[in-house]
C-alpha cells in the first residue's frame, strides 16, 4: 500500500507539469537561476521524468531500491535547494516547508527497509 500511495504521489507531482509548462518554467525560471543554466530545462524534465519511471517501478514492484535512492536524492536537493529556507511546515504555521519531502524520503526508506536494517524478518 505504501508503494501504491507514493507512486500515487509522484504521478500527481509530475503529469500536471508535462501539460502546462510547470517543468519548462521550473528549469528555466528557477534552476537556470539559481546556477544551473544552461540545463536547467533538462534537469527539470530529468527530475519529473525520474518520478514518473519511479512511480511504475514502485507500482510494478520492479528496481524498487534503485527508484528509490534517485527519488530519495531529488527530494534531498529538493530541500536543499528549494525547502529549507521555508522552514519545516508546508502549510500552516509555514509555507513550502521540508516536512512533506522529509516524509516521503522515510516513507521510501521503510519501503526498502520493510524490516528495518535487520536482515531477518520478524517473526509473525
Amino acid at each position: 500500500m505504501l508503494r501504491f500511495s507514493v507512486a500515487i504521489i509522484l504521478l500527481a507531482h509530475s503529469i500536471p507539469g508535462i501539460f502546462d509548462n510547470g517543468i519548462n518554467n521550473f528549469g528555466d525560471l528557477y534552476l537556470n537561476q539559481i546556477g544551473f543554466a544552461p540545463l536547467g530545462i533538462l534537469l527539470a524534465w530529468l527530475i519529473k521524468l525520474s518520478h514518473l519511471v519511479a512511480a511504475f517501478c514502485l507500482i510494478f514492484d520492479k528496481y524498487v531500491k534503485w527508484a528509490s535512492i534517485v527519488t530519495i536524492f531529488i527530494l534531498m536537493a529538493g530541500i536543499i535547494l528549494i525547502h529549507l529556507k521555508e522552514g519545516w511546515f508546508v502549510v500552516g504555521a509555514g509555507r513550502n516547508g521540508v516536512e512533506f519531502n522529509f516524509l516521503l524520503i522515510f516513507v521510501l526508506l521503510t519501503i526498502m527497509f520493510p524490516y528495518g536494517l535487520n536482515k531477518r524478518k520478524l517473526k509473525e
